[in-house]
Formats: structure tokens, C-alpha cells, sequence
């Protein structure tokens, strides 16, 4: 993973960080967590993507996360709520929400996750398997 460090401006390419799947499923990368790098922010920031006919696995987070949708639709499942969702959404995750996303397009559904404070495995629950 490579950074380009000036005085001011961090510059981080998206294909150099380590692609993995997540612990719900999702394949994920990692942009910024200021629990792994030296960096003075509070949140966390991941690309995460899943596959057309394919859903995250149910979960919960102890903080909040935000979803920005970059592509594809899907639905969103926010404890007895769920929701379509599109290219250019936004979606709040209250604390403690069992959540889960599916993609129900024919291409990639691709978004950002902002967690607050940063994520760290010990803040997710995994909720089926």
C-alpha cells in the first residue's frame, strides 16, 4: 500500500490498497483508518463492492457508517426497514442497526463506507454466517 506524502495533501490511489473480503461478505478495500496509519482524523474510509445476485451477510456496528453509492442499485436493509437504492445515494447506519445490502443490478454495486469513530473488528458483529 502506497501513500504519497507532501507538507499538506495525502494522496491515496484506490488500486493500490489490499483487496479482501470483509467479515459480511463484501469485498472491500481500505483508503484510510487512523488506527492503522498515523493520521489525525477520527473515521474511517473503505470501498466496498458486491457482485450482481449476491447480498452482504447481516451485521451490526457499535458506531455509525454512512454509505455513499458509486454505482450499481441494490437494497439497502436497515433493521425492519429496507429501501432501494441508486448511484449517488447517501445512507445513515444509526449504531447498533443490523444492516445489509443487496445488489440487485446486473453490474457491480460499488459505494464508500465512513465509519465514526474508525472501525476496528472489535466494533462489528457478525450476525449470520
Amino acid at each position: 500500500m502506497r501513500i504519497q506524502y507532501n507538507k499538506v495533501m495525502k494522496v491515496k490511489k484506490l488500486k493500490n490498497c489490499v483487496q479482501f473480503i470483509g467479515g459480511d461478505d463484501s469485498i472491500l478495500r481500505e483508503i484510510l483508518n487512523p488506527k492503522k496509519e498515523k493520521l489525525k482524523v477520527r473515521y474511517s474510509l473503505a470501498h466496498a463492492k458486491v457482485k450482481p445476485g449476491k447480498r452482504t451477510l447481516k451485521h451490526r456496528l457499535k458506531y455509525t457508517e454512512v454509505y455513499f453509492i458509486l454505482k450499481g442499485s441494490g437494497i439497502m436493509h436497515i433493521n425492519e426497514e429496507e429501501m432501494r437504492v441508486n448511484k449517488y445515494d447517501t445512507i445513515l447506519i444509526p449504531p447498533n442497526s443490523i444492516q445489509y445490502i443487496e445488489n440487485k443490478g446486473r453490474k457491480n454495486l460499488e459505494f464508500l463506507c465512513i465509519v465514526d469513530p474508525a472501525w476496528e473488528p472489535r466494533c462489528e458483529e457478525i450476525l449470520e454466517s
